[in-house]
């Protein structure tokens, strides 16, 4: 297994360096910051193990930066706990908090190398989840599709709330499946996944030579969505300088590819979503007043899991059989005790970070019941 360490203090390195040399099985590189990992890791690896407070770039934007292409354990003080959790919705799966002896890393490593084999060993999934995209109900979730189906049936554009892992998308691709558009496309974008300087080549497209790497025109995103629903999610870290590209593309409904004079007809549906305060961007200058306006026809807020309780253990059980039938497991089942701490544990990650835990718990438990201990929320801040 070939790992990257990336940590600031030397001392801290140089004894993870030392620590780590006595297991053979797995290859070593340390990187004293995250850009000189980022010119230094390529697809040979196999796991990141980072600290979050480094200088330059922290360890958040650098998982941010790896865009879910590695595993990562991310190392942390008691004083970064809420970074840690922060690092949950970029789906790390695991984290350690500082001081740790050797044995708890070695531990939390061998924990991804056996899902990392189980994973590669399954076969291509074919169960794409429920009609809906909805594992479990409950009153807050009803409430917001009540609204959601009624939005569903106007063209209205939608700005869809919520913390990070709640299920935007999800709602996003119900919304646009209950519409007149549902035979159409739905094409969703991340903004936050995007590099700042290819945003306006990916929303509007571009012509052949309209830069140095344009070998071939190439049509974007609002084109690929023409006649159905566009889903910008994260709109709140689009560029400030694209808003104004983005509001007259929706008022004009049209738009002009990068290097072209001739502007297309597009006829689309815009769901938007975001986990930041628009309002306070608006004051800081940072998001237009009048594209929140445009996009903020009909705002629909979705819960965090911590208010929808009642869905917990239904995902969990929908994840648990998806999981064993994955991964060719005899059907597992919750102990009565963790299936007590899956209702008692905060879930900062939302349905993101349930489905993660499920997933893992099925993978490395020992037998057909799964324990509090297999859930490894204690490493969560499991009280």
């Amino acid at each position: 297994m070939k790992i990257a360490i990336v940590e600031d203090d030397i001392n801290m390195r140089k004894s993870l360096e030392i620590a780590m040399s006595d297991y053979k099985e797995f290859e070593i590189k340390t990187f004293k910051n995250a850009k000189d990992a980022l010119k230094g890791i390529d697809e040979s690896f196999d796991l990141i193990i980072t600290d979050i407070n480094m200088p330059g770039m922290d360890g958040i934007e650098f998982v941010k930066m790896l865009d879910g292409r590695f595993e990562v354990i991310i190392m942390t003080g008691n004083a970064t706990l809420q970074r840690a959790i922060e690092s949950i919705h970029l789906g790390v799966k695991d984290f350690l908090l500082k001081p740790f002896d050797v044995d708890t890393l070695i531990s939390a490593i061998k924990r991804e190398d056996k899902i990392q084999k189980v994973k590669k060993a399954a076969p291509p999934s074919s169960d794409n989840g429920s009609a809906s995209g909805f594992f479990g109900t409950s009153k807050a979730l009803e409430a917001a599709l009540n609204m959601a189906n009624k939005a569903a049936k106007t063209d209205a554009s939608i700005l869809l709330l919520g913390e990070s892992g709640v299920g935007k998308e999800v709602f996003a691709s119900y919304i646009h499946e209950n519409s007149p558009r549902a035979k159409k496309p739905f094409v969703a974008i991340n903004m936050a996944a995007i590099p700042d300087n290819l945003i306006e080549s990916e929303l509007f497209g571009f012509e052949k030579g309209a830069f140095t790497d344009a070998s071939e025109s190439k049509a974007g995103q609002f084109e690929l969505a023409n006649g159905g629903t566009l889903f910008l999610d994260e709109i709140g870290e689009m560029p400030y300088g694209v808003q104004a590209k983005l509001l007259r593309a929706l008022q004009e409904k049209e738009v002009r590819r990068l290097g072209s004079s001739r502007s297309v007809k597009i006829d689309i549906r815009v769901i938007s979503a975001t986990n930041a305060n628009l309002s306070d961007k608006i004051k800081d200058g940072e998001f237009r007043n009048d594209l929140y306006f445009r996009l903020n026809t009909i705002p629909i807020h979705i819960p965090p899991l911590c208010e929808r309780k009642d869905e917990i253990l239904q995902i969990a059980q929908r994840v648990l059989e998806q999981n064993c039938i994955k991964y060719g497991f005899e059907l597992k089942k919750f102990s009565d005790e963790a299936k007590e701490h899956l209702l008692s544990y905060g879930w900062p990650g939302n349905i993101r970070e349930l489905i993660s835990v499920v997933e893992r718990a099925v993978i490395l438990s020992e037998s057909d019941d799964i324990t509090p201990h297999e859930l490894f929320l204690e490493s969560r801040g499991f009280n």
